[in-house]
């Protein structure tokens, strides 16, 4: 029989539903960030993409952490959980103007997502590394609505002092950041690696849906059906590669020592997943321009998307393992540089057989996979959280 909320012990166990309805919630920052590069499919546009997605992406993983330290079990810690979901529904609808005319509100949004974040952390066994936490996180925040009082130049720098505060800032100061009291945060690997694959699952389940909501109903041709199916392998293939390696990731992360864990935890699910998920904001871009064009050639912006997106995802993938000591990364990156020389298909040939080329490669990386057997032992971690 389980135990009622009030006998298990204070710390993260599983997910809860209340933290995945949080991460839907977050997933339409992934979906406002792919809309607003297909419109922009530049250089700027890609830059504005990278910029916003890696300020919102390092709070989002602050909550990860939060709610393993302090699991949303009760109704007040549920509530503010809620309050937090509302800061971040405020930057999503607000973020295709945030550079420009709607970055008041962005930066309103972010100081709700960040107060919500500190005030929960404050109560949690880990209340050192949030002291030295908060001025950075309240920092970046005020930056944001400055550039949001502002106009020109100003604002994008303004931006890139806020992602620099949070996330870099900390570790040139690490006496005077968490990085130095790293040790008081404590990491449950089931439950990091749990949390990450669900909001991967949801990324990319709203990936397919919004390309299926886009198809005009009288396209519906065979070029067009064609490509929505390859629509949708694509993003299978890309979380077929995913929880291939789960297992031995989380497996490796529980095997570590608690100070090690935290590092590892750090790098791979803070800047390894901002990479991973950042391809999955290219694919679905390039996706769109091949469902919207299936027999016609991309142009070179939307096959970049399309070929960028999945080697980013692998070239994060491969970091892990190599993080970890998990698999072969060679394989991963090996298939990346690949995808990346199919780029004239889509540009010049046509968009469907480029998708269906980057498809099929990855399936062909995936078989191979298992006709190996390539689970390797994962000696590296172990040995380090045996030090």
């Amino acid at each position: 029989m389980w135990p009622s909320p009030a006998e298990r012990p204070d710390t993260a166990d599983r997910v809860t539903p209340v933290e995945l309805f949080f991460d839907v919630v977050f997933v339409l920052t992934i979906t406002q960030l792919a809309r607003l590069l297909e419109a922009d499919l530049h250089w700027t546009g890609l830059g504005r993409t990278v910029l916003i997605f890696g300020l919102l992406w390092y709070l989002y993983t602050g909550y990860v952490w939060l709610t393993n330290h302090v699991p949303p079990r009760r109704p007040g810690r549920k509530l503010l959980l809620f309050a937090g979901m509302a800061g971040f529904l405020i930057t999503a609808v607000a973020l295709p103007d945030a550079l420009t005319g709607s970055g008041l509100l962005f930066g309103v949004g972010y100081l709700v997502v960040v107060l919500v974040h500190l005030t929960l952390f404050a109560r949690s066994t880990a209340r050192a590394g949030v002291r030295r936490l908060a001025p950075y996180n309240l920092g970046a925040a005020a930056l944001v609505i400055a550039a949001g009082l502002l106009t020109g130049p100003a604002v994008p720098a303004l931006w890139i002092a806020a992602v620099l505060t949070q996330s870099v800032l900390p570790y040139l100061t690490p006496r005077h950041s968490w990085i130095g009291v790293a040790a008081s945060f404590q990491v449950n690997a089931a439950y990091f690696v749990e949390r990450h694959g669900l909001l991967l699952i949801v990324a990319l389940g709203e990936t397919v849906i919004a390309i299926g909501m886009g198809v005009p109903p009288d396209h519906l041709g065979p070029g067009t059906v064609g490509a929505v199916v390859l629509a949708l392998a694509l993003p299978a293939a890309l979380w077929w590669t995913y929880f291939t390696d789960t297992p031995r990731t989380e497996h490796a992360l529980a095997d570590a020592a608690p100070a090690t864990r935290t590092r590892l935890t750090a790098h791979t699910y803070v800047f390894g997943h901002f990479v991973l998920l950042l391809g999955v904001v290219l694919t679905a871009t390039g996706l769109h321009a091949v469902v919207a064009h299936p027999d016609e050639p991309s142009g070179w912006p939307a096959a970049l998307a399309l070929s960028g997106g999945p080697a980013l995802f692998l070239a994060g993938m491969a970091d892990a393992r190599r993080t970890f000591g998990t698999g072969r990364r060679g394989d991963r990156l090996a298939v990346a540089a690949l995808i990346l020389l199919t780029l004239p298909v889509g540009a010049t040939v046509n968009g469907s057989l480029h998708l269906a080329v980057v498809t099929a490669l990855l399936t062909v990386m995936l078989v191979a996979d298992r006709r190996r057997h390539d689970i390797p032992a994962v000696t590296g971690v172990r040995r380090a959280g045996r030090t």
